[in-house]
């Protein structure tokens, strides 16, 4: 008996200290086994108390009175799978008629304590099935990606989501995206996530960075062109609207257009062509949006109209052509001057981090999801990378991007510098290896800027 005690409080004390220390190992040691217990133990009697029940068919009542049994009593919906994870439970349900996917959103909050998980969210799988993620532990605190992703063309990891899925930036689905965040966010993090993502692949990586390069261009080996001016930046983007012009060109002779010919390979875009006639997509990061849309003079006001005329066409027409913005900024509000909330328009994708005023945050999410400004101006300045991620569809997530410092994203890119392609409308802005060289021992004085 006095061994079987030792053992016990050995075993206790070692859940305590995972779950402290560990608590990723911890859920997968003992929280697992428990919250799975918890969740099947107590399932009837929560979703009666979150008023997720239904009453009983009126035939089954029917019956009961006849035979003079007891009423039956109502119904929970019907658990089709529970599944467990590595960061929480997914448990899969079967609605009772007249039960709607809203009813089980709304009792997320009470569902949580029920069943003392960390975090509860639900989506609708299809009509009448509802997929519920429980997180058992703050995912978000200690990022830290599945060894195994899901990899596609144009699909790259780059954070961690709230209920412990994976958040990939998938360009084939949404062509641009805005990315904001106030200085010492972690907008910058999540910029060399996406880098790092994008330099395995083939791709064209084209950077704007208007401060003087300080971020884009220690990772110059993996940039086929660079600007570190606004009058680089207008001249550069100039040289991608021709790029895309001739593109279209290349589709157009390139559809296929005849009788004889299936709808299915007539050609809209450059992944309709063959492979070997296909133009390597290029990936726009503007670093700092503001620099290009400020000005003081006439002639900054020219440059400037030039610039933001550009990203609109390459926003609007880019994405059959393979060319995709990445638009980063701490500030975005209309007072940047036109042109500026048309861009926004096209920029389906949206990622705020920390911001400093509710302006950027609705010009961020205010015509995709209203409830979400509050959420992005709301997160605390020591949990720096934590963001608001969320699309035209209205629905919105936390993310957080795991750390990586400038000197491991610059390592990565100069594994895959032999991917850079050669692309000869942007010649002229390639950036040499002298430049990015000299630039690259800089940053090991600061390797963890925001």
């Amino acid at each position: 008996m006095t061994a079987f005690t030792v053992a016990l409080v050995l075993v206790v004390a070692a859940a305590g200290l995972l779950r402290w220390r560990r608590p990723a190992w911890y859920w997968l040691a003992f929280g697992v086994t428990l919250a799975a217990l918890r969740v099947l133990v107590r399932y009837r009697s929560v979703m009666d108390a979150c008023g997720l029940t239904v009453p009983p068919a009126r035939w089954r009542l029917s019956l009961a009175r006849a035979t003079n049994r007891p009423i039956p009593e109502p119904r929970p919906p019907r658990i089709r799978r529970l599944r467990p994870t590595r960061t929480g439970l997914v448990l899969r349900l079967k609605l009772r008629p007249g039960q709607d996917v809203f009813d089980i959103a709304a009792a997320s909050d009470r569902l949580r304590h029920s069943f003392s998980m960390f975090g509860v969210t639900s989506r609708e799988v299809r009509s009448g099935v509802v997929e519920v993620r429980m997180t058992g532990y703050d995912v978000l605190k200690r990022v830290q990606m599945p060894a195994a992703t899901e990899t596609r063309a144009m699909r790259v990891p780059v954070a961690l989501r709230e209920d412990g899925s994976v958040h990939y930036r998938d360009y084939r689905a949404i062509p641009h995206a805005l990315t904001l965040g106030a200085t010492e966010s972690g907008k910058s993090v999540y910029q060399r996530n996406l880098v790092a993502g994008l330099a395995p692949l083939d791709v064209a990586l084209v950077g704007i960075d208007c401060k003087r390069g300080v971020e884009l261009f220690p990772l110059a080996r993996r940039f086929s062109a660079l600007a570190d001016s606004p009058d680089t930046a207008a001249e550069l983007l100039d040289a991608l609207v021709a790029r895309m012009a001739d593109v279209y060109r290349l589709i157009r002779t390139q559809q296929r257009i005849t009788v004889d010919v299936p709808d299915a390979e007539i050609a809209a875009d450059i992944w309709d062509l063959p492979d070997e006639l296909r133009p390597t997509p290029v990936v726009v990061l503007v670093d700092e949006v503001a620099e290009l849309a400020l000005y003081a003079t006439k002639e900054e006001e020219r440059r400037r109209d030039r610039i933001i005329t550009a990203l609109v066409r390459l926003a609007q027409l880019g994405r059959a052509a393979g060319i995709y913005l990445e638009i980063c900024g701490q500030r975005f509000g209309s007072e940047l001057g036109k042109g500026i909330t048309m861009l926004r328009a096209q920029l389906t994708g949206r990622t705020a981090h920390r911001l400093n005023d509710e302006t950027s945050a609705n010009m961020a999410f205010g015509d995709i999801a209203p409830d979400a400004v509050l959420a992005a101006i709301q997160i605390p300045a020591e949990l720096r990378g934590l963001a608001i991620a969320g699309d035209a569809s209205g629905g919105w997530h936390r993310i957080r991007a795991p750390h990586t410092s400038l000197r491991q994203a610059v390592n990565l890119c100069n594994r895959y510098a032999d991917r850079t392609p050669d692309l000869p409308e942007l010649a002229p802005f390639r950036p040499t290896t002298g430049t990015a060289t000299e630039l690259v021992p800089s940053a090991k004085v600061s390797p963890a800027t925001a």
